[in-house]
């Protein structure tokens, strides 16, 4: 029963790891496109 237990507590533990890298990869990913689209509007005034 204690492997099946250890086997959960990896998995959530895995979970929440990829949930904060995943938030951060798409912060950034916004912020870029963001930053993009005010570049490239500025090229257009």
């Amino acid at each position: 029963m204690l492997p099946d237990n250890n086997r959960k507590a990896k998995i959530i533990k895995w979970i929440k790891k990829l949930g904060f890298w995943g938030f951060l990869f798409f912060l950034i990913k916004g912020l870029l496109w963001l930053a993009l689209g005010y570049w490239g509007a500025s090229l257009f005034r």
